[in-house]
């Protein structure tokens, strides 16, 4: 199998069900083989149900929290490529080809994207979000020696081959920092491209917590 596209998922029954087509479309697209895999992260709502019915995996984890959701996902996807992309219309699902083209191709081990070289509409990101990842994104490549950008992106995507290398232990956000650590110490090759951000479709509750993941993250950087 050529991709695997792993969505974590926490009450977004307004959102993934357009996330799960708009991501077999891709895959159409592309020309590839693929599988979608939405891993239910303890739902209340009829998340995992919706996604069932439009075709995705539905995997289902109880530890709570986005780095246990993905290592969830890793360990379950079978594609030689592994996107990572949240289930919340926040990122364009045509763009999952310049993540994942670069590792089928065999030139990168890592691709991840910059936000910040993209395009972001207006009330994607609020202020806030936008100093403290720059922030805490500039610190992570002087610690791990790395040249990513924008360490939170959503978007992003992995060969399979190499996850057995990698030491992913983090269950809550700053899984997403672990990652390019853990690639970076690795020399892995690693890749960014421009992506694009969205405000979501829906009014919704915000999973990120500005300063608890925030400090999460800086915590795992200092730690590290």
């Amino acid at each position: 199998m050529d991709i695997s596209i792993v969505m974590p998922c926490l009450n977004e029954e307004n959102t993934v069900g357009i996330c799960v087509r708009e991501a077999f479309a891709a895959i159409e697209n592309m020309g590839t083989e693929g599988e979608v895999i939405v891993v239910d992260n303890g739902s209340t709502d009829k998340s995992a149900e919706i996604a069932a019915s439009n075709g995705a995996r539905v995997v289902s984890e109880q530890k709570r929290g986005y780095g246990s959701a993905l290592r969830r996902g890793l360990n379950e996807a079978k594609g030689e490529a592994i996107v990572l992309i949240d289930a919340d219309t926040t990122y364009s699902f045509e763009e999952i080809m310049y993540a994942s083209e670069p590792i089928l191709s065999g030139d990168y081990d890592f691709v991840i994207g910059n936000r910040f070289a993209g395009k972001m509409e207006k009330g994607a990101m609020p202020l806030s979000h936008r100093i403290g990842v720059k922030f805490l994104s500039a610190i992570g490549r002087m610690k791990f020696g790395t040249k990513v950008y924008d360490f939170h992106c959503g978007l992003r995507a992995i060969s399979k081959n190499v996850i057995p290398d990698l030491t992913l232990v983090c269950d809550g956000m700053e899984f997403a920092t672990e990652i390019i650590a853990e690639a970076a110490r690795n020399d892995l090759r690693i890749s960014e491209f421009s992506a694009t951000l969205k405000k979501c479709q829906y009014d919704r509750k915000p999973k990120l917590r500005t300063i608890r993941d925030g400090i999460r993250h800086l915590i795992y950087i200092m730690c590290a």
